[in-house]
């Protein structure tokens, strides 16, 4: 579970390190995000070696798709997965990603839908 003032990780390469979300999109008054929810959310920390060549800036404003909860995922099957940490990628107002490419195995459930593009650029699949 995901809500306001949250630290995330960036697990891309848009030059972000951390993320603080500042608002969860998709109704209102909604209080908690978990996969796949899109936040607003404002760069935190940068990461060292690319602040020079970092695409965003530290206190901008973006969008982000949840990629990874720590929470428990239940599948129908009766299965479930988690990670270890809670990460994000950050996106333009069009929703498609800023980065080229993303660190980590993403969660099937990303790969239908609008998100294709976030899959084809992710390292693999669980």
């Amino acid at each position: 579970m995901i809500q306001q003032q949250t630290i995330l990780k960036v697990s891309d390469n848009s030059g972000a390190k951390t993320v603080k979300c500042i608002k969860i999109l998709g109704g209102f008054k909604k209080r908690f995000a978990y996969l796949k929810d899109i936040l607003i959310v404002s760069v935190h920390e940068l990461r060292n070696k690319s602040k020079r060549t970092s695409k965003v800036k530290k206190g901008d404003v973006y969008h982000a798709l949840i990629l990874r909860t720590k929470t428990r995922f239940f599948k129908k099957d009766g299965s479930h997965f988690f990670f270890d940490h809670n990460s994000v990628s950050l996106m333009n107002k069009q929703g498609k990603p800023i980065a080229t490419r993303i660190v980590g195995p993403l969660p099937k459930l990303l790969k239908s839908g609008k998100f294709t593009k976030f899959t084809s650029i992710s390292s693999g699949l669980i």
